[in-house]
């Protein structure tokens, strides 16, 4: 009976996951509102931060717990779909429409989904994902259109055309064959995790200056590191 309930632990994590998800989506559609101390979008950014935290959490102690599971692997996918496609897609739906003079244009930003759910599937299926990527991972997808949320609330709105050139760059990362090196670490050692460090300095002071959009900015460096300095497995 122990043993069962321990099993369940990195799948009720992974619920956990897709549940901050689906909240997410909700607070997007009401991104104007306020709710308590904060508005709708800034909810959803927390929402998708919660997300991307039982994502970390549940693989973690399905290694701590040795709880591996084939359903488990399945459920993470579906739960990362919602959390890192669905939900950013909806909230920069809702910002776009909220600009835009062409709403009808602002709907391609349901190509995030759709290419991060191949992206989802393509990685489940490939063995050599093992400790570096093929693709923008889908989380990193996530943290870039909460970067440009942000900016667009901080600053100004691009114009719909460019969001939608962007829209397409960046779910066509997803699926494409570019090694991205992973940013988990497995140890403190600097030579080791160096561009893991520069991320992780890098994004402090990003958002320090400015703010949340500076999370798309750190997701620019991440694809700029990966593609231009050499890959070993990480």
């Amino acid at each position: 009976m122990l043993r069962k309930i321990i099993s369940c632990i990195p799948n009720t994590i992974t619920l956990l996951n897709l549940l901050s998800g689906c909240a997410a989506i909700i607070f997007a559609f009401s991104h104007n509102d306020v709710f308590g101390p904060m508005t709708g979008q800034q909810w959803a950014y927390v929402m998708i931060g919660a997300a991307a935290l039982f994502d970390f959490l549940d693989g973690a102690s399905a290694r701590a717990l040795r709880a591996y599971s084939a359903i488990g692997k399945e459920l993470d996918s579906l739960s990362d779909l919602v959390s890192f496609g669905v939900a950013p897609a909806v909230l920069l739906l809702n910002v776009m429409l909220e600009h835009s003079l062409h709403p009808w244009l602002c709907y391609a930003s349901l190509f995030i989904p759709a290419m991060g759910a191949l992206r989802l599937a393509k990685f489940n299926v490939d063995t050599t994902q093992t400790t570096s990527f093929r693709g923008l991972p889908i989380p990193a997808n996530a943290i870039f259109w909460i970067g440009l949320c942000g900016w667009i609330e901080r600053y100004s709105y691009p114009g719909t055309g460019v969001v939608v050139v962007l829209v397409a760059l960046v779910s066509l990362a997803m699926v494409s064959d570019v090694r991205m090196f992973s940013l988990k670490f497995k140890n403190l050692d600097l030579r080791e995790n160096f561009r893991r460090y520069v991320i992780v300095l890098a994004a402090i002071a990003f958002v320090v200056f400015y703010g949340v959009s500076g999370l798309a900015w750190t997701i620019v460096l991440y694809v700029m590191l990966s593609m231009f300095t050499r890959h070993r497995d990480d």
